[in-house]
């Protein structure tokens, strides 16, 4: 078993590095108070070549693999866990789902801008009465012969108000249960009847922008069915294993940017005339986010790996995600309480990675969600999958 990157990887870990540093971080403090997003960033990062992972080369892939995507979304999530989400939103979620269950035309037609970052994705699922329940949804699609048309609404979707093309999971059939659902490919600033509303109340992310989209009869053209109708739960669920790696490599950049904010502050910080990382109690808490982060990212990367050898991963991935979720929690409230009072303040970073790091138990499933996942898994009434 080999625990080192290639020259390759580290190469790529060391660009994310650099540009969270020297693009993302001078100015993050006044785009957080403004709430500020930049497509000319997203752009910026798909020259980089930032969200080309897991894909062909004819459709603007690279040659590399999901580690290597793991690993440039952790050091943006260093700095910033909003800057993390075009990984899931360009690259683990639209583009791989469209690669896979797409027709030629689908994938010639909208990968290529997504991994480019010149065309802004999404995919929506989640509705204001359903979250973990996706089969609840009310989204409703109709036959209208040369079209679809759909109707009903989509909260808490990232890149909703800005986005250009992205993926809609809806109901066709309610009648047949989750094998009625079906996923489209939609494109909100051209099609009529739908209206995406930005969401501006979020306690975290804020220069990652969220909405909700209101469908009023959107005509969606038939060849914008995502596979076959009636695929849609079976794509969507694919999906979610693929995205739920990306808000696991975020979570561990969360808790690696919140341990490294902790360890430079308790070196700096005096009390009782000794900098406070001599102090018992304050190397304790630091020891247990060191062993949650070293731990949490065994599992990232092993999933990782798994997701490259196309070997199952769906138990992996799940255990990943939630631990390194509940690491970054833990890691950033623990760095809250080592800055004290500072920590409380909007200041310094330590309440944006608390803030932040809250989001994590939530996206792609919450923890309560892997841990069904899991344990269904590991009592034997569920099957591993890719």
């Amino acid at each position: 078993m080999n625990f080192e990157l290639n020259e390759e990887q580290r190469l790529i870990q060391d660009t994310a590095k650099r540009f969270a540093a020297e693009e993302i971080a001078p100015t993050l403090a006044q785009e957080e108070r403004k709430h500020e997003f930049r497509s000319d960033r997203v752009a910026k990062m798909g020259e980089l070549g930032f969200f080309s992972c897991a894909l062909p080369e004819e459709l603007g892939g690279s040659g590399m693999g999901f580690m290597e995507s793991v690993l440039m979304a952790e050091q943006i999530a260093k700095v910033s866990a909003s800057w993390r989400l075009p990984f899931n939103m360009q690259n683990l979620g639209p583009s791989l789902t469209v690669t896979k269950f797409g027709t030629p035309e689908q994938r010639k037609k909208y990968v290529p801008g997504w991994v480019a970052g010149t065309q802004l994705g999404f995919f929506a699922m989640t509705e204001p009465n359903t979250g973990s329940d996706v089969s609840s949804m009310k989204t409703h699609a109709v036959d209208k012969g040369d079209h679809w048309e759909v109707h009903g609404n989509k909260m808490w979707i990232s890149q909703a108000q800005v986005g250009d093309a992205g993926l809609l999971y809806a109901y066709t059939d309610k009648s047949a249960g989750n094998k009625g659902m079906t996923a489209f490919i939609i494109e909100p600033k051209k099609m009529k009847g739908v209206t995406a509303r930005a969401i501006e109340t979020k306690l975290g992310l804020h220069c990652a922008p969220t909405g909700e989209f209101v469908f009023e009869g959107m005509q969606v053209p038939k060849e914008n069915v995502l596979g076959k109708p009636g695929d849609g739960f079976r794509i969507c669920m694919w999906q979610l294993n693929q995205t739920r790696l990306g808000c696991a490599a975020g979570a561990l950049g969360v808790a690696g940017g919140a341990l490294d904010l902790a360890i430079n502050y308790a070196n700096e910080r005096t009390q009782f005339g000794k900098a406070i990382s001599q102090h018992q109690m304050i190397q304790a808490q630091i020891a247990e986010m060191v062993v949650e982060h070293h731990a949490a990212q065994m599992l990232v990367y092993r999933a990782a790996w798994l997701k490259d050898q196309g070997k199952p991963n769906q138990f992996e991935t799940s255990v990943a995600k939630l631990a390194a979720s509940e690491a970054a929690v833990h890691a950033a409230n623990e760095c809250m309480k080592i800055f004290g009072s500072y920590g409380f303040s909007t200041e310094y970073p330590a309440e944006r990675f608390y803030r932040d790091a809250k989001s994590l138990q939530v996206v792609e499933g919450t923890s309560n969600i892997q841990k069904i996942i899991i344990s269904g898994m590991a009592c034997g009434h569920a099957p591993n999958r890719e």
